[in-house]
């Protein structure tokens, strides 16, 4: 998957809030945030899905999901930030160096009189490889998006949706440079004020329709330190901030692993990745784990502009779960 985007000046957005009820004191929509090391219990997570999922919020028939927040006019309005038409790539490199972080591919390359053919055969899906997940790759109570019954022979809905590829505002989150350290901690949770922080230092207002991309410093890390396993070793967005992205209507969401802080025993009962549960099945957001942010990042800083055109162009596969 080709992914670029055009980083842009800023400029002034709306924010469509929809209004939701109270939910538990241990999971808020707004501001406030869980406790330190808090549990949430597979009842609390139920209620949260049930009271702010968008299952028939575009008809019972809907396999879109977020993605009809990309309207014509959020286009046009992304089109219209390119300013300087740089292009910086949020991709990470592929690798055939087996590490805890990577299970590898093998890659063949075939040599003719004149020509080079390359052969790639690797696991997408994971923690090293920049991928977008379809809205059939999550399931809850055998129940897909909009409410769909599980199938267990066909993916519905598929990656093809998004055949015609994604354009919209994208917005860096980039919480190491909000508090001041190179990367986050692992395990390391962040929550709607820490957001809602860093778009008054950004400038920014997170709004209808955007792609947002989390930056942990997960690969400045992991090139400092070393690879690591970071399945249930990550830091991520805490469950508070599902419902605060449901309010805020935005349509894609990634991050340098995933969207999602994982600990070990998992914070949530019974949801080792609660968020890309809530996301992909609750909300229809077809999300992206493993962006490369890095380079972004300093180019945000130096131009001093955290908004931009952000393109996506998945592999149009019948059925897929998803695509690198």
């Amino acid at each position: 998957m080709t992914q670029r985007i055009f980083v842009s000046g800023l400029a002034a957005a709306g924010v469509a809030l929809l209004a939701i009820g109270a939910l538990s004191t241990r999971v808020r929509a707004q501001g406030n945030s869980t406790p330190e090391g808090a549990k949430v219990t597979a009842e609390e997570f139920d209620r949260v899905f049930k009271k702010s999922n968008n299952w028939g919020r575009w008809g019972k028939d809907d396999a879109l999901g977020t993605l009809n927040l990309i309207t014509d006019a959020k286009r046009k309005q992304a089109a219209s930030l390119v300013k300087t038409g740089i292009a910086v790539s949020v991709g990470h490199d592929l690798s055939t160096a087996e590490s805890a972080d990577n299970p590898a591919g093998r890659f063949k390359q075939d040599v003719a009189p004149n020509f080079r053919v390359d052969t790639y055969f690797f696991q997408y899906h994971g923690t090293f490889v920049t991928h977008q997940d379809a809205l059939c790759h999550y399931n809850y109570n055998e129940r897909v998006y909009n409410d769909r019954p599980l199938n267990t022979k066909a993916c519905i809905p598929d990656i093809n949706n998004l055949k015609n590829g994604v354009v919209t505002r994208g917005i860096l989150i980039d919480i190491p440079l909000l508090k001041g350290v190179p990367y986050l901690e692992p395990q390391t949770r962040i929550y709607p004020k820490d957001i809602e922080a860093w778009e008054k230092m950004a400038g920014v207002k997170i709004s209808s329709g955007d792609a947002i991309i989390l930056r942990t410093g997960r690969w400045l890390r992991r090139a400092k330190l070393g690879p690591e396993k970071v399945l249930g070793n990550s830091a991520g967005f805490d469950l508070s901030v599902a419902p605060w992205m449901r309010a805020r209507d935005v349509a894609v969401a990634g991050g340098d692993v995933s969207v999602e802080a994982q600990t070990t025993p998992p914070f949530v009962e019974g949801q080792a990745t609660p968020l890309h549960t809530f996301f992909i099945v609750g909300l229809g957001m077809p999300i992206i784990d493993d962006f490369d942010p890095e380079a972004l990042a300093e180019t945000a800083a130096r131009l001093h502009r955290w908004e931009f055109m952000l393109v996506i162009a998945p592999l149009r596969v019948p059925g897929g779960t998803g695509s690198p």
